[in-house]
């Protein structure tokens, strides 16, 4: 039996909770690769917020492509991996964006806590949101080799 993906399958598997790896190529090195926080909603564009000033935010900044793999670790394994143009960069926001994604990944309390622990308004301003249009994808769900 066949462990392909629907494409519905796999927008909303992308669009669950979990950790990203993001691939950047980089000129006259490997491509980095780096864990994200990220979100999507089926349909739509892929975000995430970064520091402008980090190597990562450098390296987006010039725009490009990038690679997004993310993946359920635990029997059955699934994964989708999607491939796009990165298409904005620009200032990112503590209500619209950090606070959203920081509830996404640690809930309100402890999200409300990460940003209060990871700098002032400053720091924030700093940040840029990033958003992705996901083109290409790969995906598997063994699940539905193994009928589970």
């Amino acid at each position: 039996m066949s462990a392909t993906m629907t494409r519905e399958e796999q927008k909303a598997f992308l669009a669950q909770v979990h950790i990203g790896v993001l691939s950047i190529a980089e000129q006259d090195r490997g491509p980095l690769t780096i864990p994200i926080w990220y979100t999507y909603e089926p349909g739509g564009e892929i975000w995430f917020v970064t520091s402008r000033a980090s190597r990562k935010g450098g390296i987006l900044a010039e725009g490009g492509r990038i690679s997004l793999c993310v993946q359920e670790e635990t029997l059955p394994y699934k994964y989708v991996s999607v491939e796009g143009p990165v298409i904005a960069v620009e200032p990112s926001e503590v209500e619209r964006d950090m606070r959203p994604l920081a509830h996404r990944y640690l809930g309100p309390e402890m999200g409300d806590q990460y940003l209060a622990l990871t700098g002032g308004a400053e720091t924030r301003q700093e940040n840029v949101l990033v958003r992705i249009r996901p083109e290409r994808w790969l995906a598997v769900d063994f699940a539905k080799q193994f009928n589970q």
